[in-house]
């Protein structure tokens, strides 16, 4: 059967749609379509629009109302209907052009039209994303509203983790993931073979010979197809972990520290600049998927620095199991280093996110400490002295924020500029502390920490 992991990615047009609800205001779900976009950037595709829509909660059978799914569809015949109108308008002018040059033979040099005024065509609408998991029949009944491709925000990460994955092991676990989600969706994609009328088969129905099972039939042995290629993909999975336990058990008595945060927060970065290391680091979600761990020595002090996957709000669940032999460089680390990206409008919102997905790891009480990376990016806007309301987030400046989170973390946080190596030197000699405290109780006998000479 084949596989889903995608080589390569086309750049599409594509519409974005949110809800607006009592627990997700309207500036919450501008931040995720925000998100939302750039995940769609990162997979190739342009957004040309935004809709939303207030409601109560997502309807059962279209996730948004019929009113704001046919307005939807209006805006994709409208994008349609110009494009192919722009299309045809192009190929009269063409030919109109050759027409000219044909019949002139006199000064080459004003044969043609120029064409630097020429506007920018409409594009029709490729795919429409809805920013929450979508059921299959959500997804059916919108397919068959909007004649277009439906993606969720699930199966627009999982492309993209399709994208990135690179070795064996993580395009094993994108491929699982993929199926997961596939299995209960499968229905959909044998719609054409459905059409089975009721009835005795004696003339009663509205059923004819030959049209009754087949579509039936297709599904349940792609459905046992599918499941027993989860099986095969979770015991190579199986034996990936019993190998990366093996390897994790090789490494010697060194303690381990581990980069996590969200996506996008300069995690490979700082990896690179820390270690020495040529992790592959990019302004993308998602830009490595595969658990790197260096070893590194800070004076008399040699431990292990583990770079793992970012995490995203509406993380899919099937990622997380799919990604355990990943995730385990979090939950066997000695010390987390949560990497923040404080340039980010919405990092507090990002903080409790990478801590409810470290909570589910169990991972909640390892000692950690806060990085806040980016400062170079950090920008605020003065409030004016004759304002007197409460300033917002966009008014307090960087030193009142340091002392903010300095005061709330008793002094265990940083603030660095991983691009411009700011305060590097600082984060090096917090690190070396917080690792050889750890060190001197996980391994008495301290073979490591000889005496440096002074």
């Amino acid at each position: 059967m084949k596989e889903f992991v995608i080589s390569e990615v086309k750049a599409e047009t594509a519409v974005l749609v949110g809800l607006i609800t009592q627990e997700q205001d309207e500036a919450k779900t501008k931040e995720y379509l925000d998100e939302l976009e750039f995940l769609a950037d990162t997979a190739g595709a342009v957004t040309v629009k935004r809709f939303t829509q207030r409601v109560q909660g997502p309807s059962q059978v279209t996730y948004v109302g019929k009113g704001k799914l046919e307005e939807i569809r209006q805006y994709i015949k409208m994008q349609e209907e110009a494009y192919e109108e722009w299309l045809e308008g192009n190929r009269r002018y063409g030919r109109t052009e050759v027409r000219e040059y044909e019949n002139t033979s006199a000064n080459e040099s004003n044969l043609a039209p120029s064409h630097s005024h020429t506007p920018v065509p409409p594009q029709p609408v490729g795919m429409v994303i809805f920013d929450d998991e979508l059921s299959a029949k959500q997804i059916r009944n919108i397919e068959a509203e909007l004649k277009v491709k439906i993606l969720d925000r699930t199966s627009l990460i999982l492309d993209i983790f399709a994208m990135r994955a690179q070795t064996a092991e993580a395009k094993t676990q994108v491929e699982l993931a993929q199926y997961r989600y596939m299995l209960p969706r499968l229905q959909r994609l044998w719609t054409h073979l459905e059409r089975q009328g009721g009835g005795s088969g004696s003339g009663g129905g509205k059923g004819s010979v030959g049209l009754r099972g087949p579509g039936e039939t297709q599904l349940e042995m792609d459905r046992r197809i599918i499941l027993h290629r989860i099986t095969l993909l979770k015991e190579r999975l199986l034996e990936i972990d019993r190998q990366k336990t093996t390897q994790r058990k090789n490494r010697g008595r060194l303690i381990r520290v581990a980069l996590v945060g969200y996506t996008n927060v300069g995690k490979s970065t700082m990896m690179n600049l820390l270690a020495k290391s040529d992790v592959f680091a990019e302004n993308k979600l998602f830009a490595t998927l595969d658990t790197t761990v260096r070893k590194m020595v800070i004076d008399n002090l040699p431990f292990l620095l583990a770079d793992t996957v970012g995490f995203i709000r509406k993380l899919p669940t099937d990622l997380v199991d799919s990604f355990k032999s990943t995730l385990d460089e979090v939950r066997e680390a000695d010390l987390l280093v949560h990497v923040v990206d404080i340039s980010h409008p919405d990092f507090e919102e990002q903080i409790k996110v990478v801590e409810k997905t470290l909570a589910d790891l169990g991972c909640a009480d390892k000692p950690s400490m806060l990085v806040f990376n980016k400062i170079d990016a950090y920008t605020w806007t003065p409030q004016d002295e004759d304002d007197l309301t409460a300033p917002t987030k966009e008014n307090i400046s960087l030193d009142e924020l340091k002392k903010t989170w300095m005061a709330k973390m008793q002094g265990d946080c940083l603030f660095i500029s991983a691009k411009r190596k700011e305060n590097i030197d600082e984060l090096r000699e917090v690190l070396y502390q917080k690792v050889r405290e750890l060190h001197v109780q996980k391994y008495p006998y301290n073979d490591f920490l000889y005496t440096v000479d002074e």
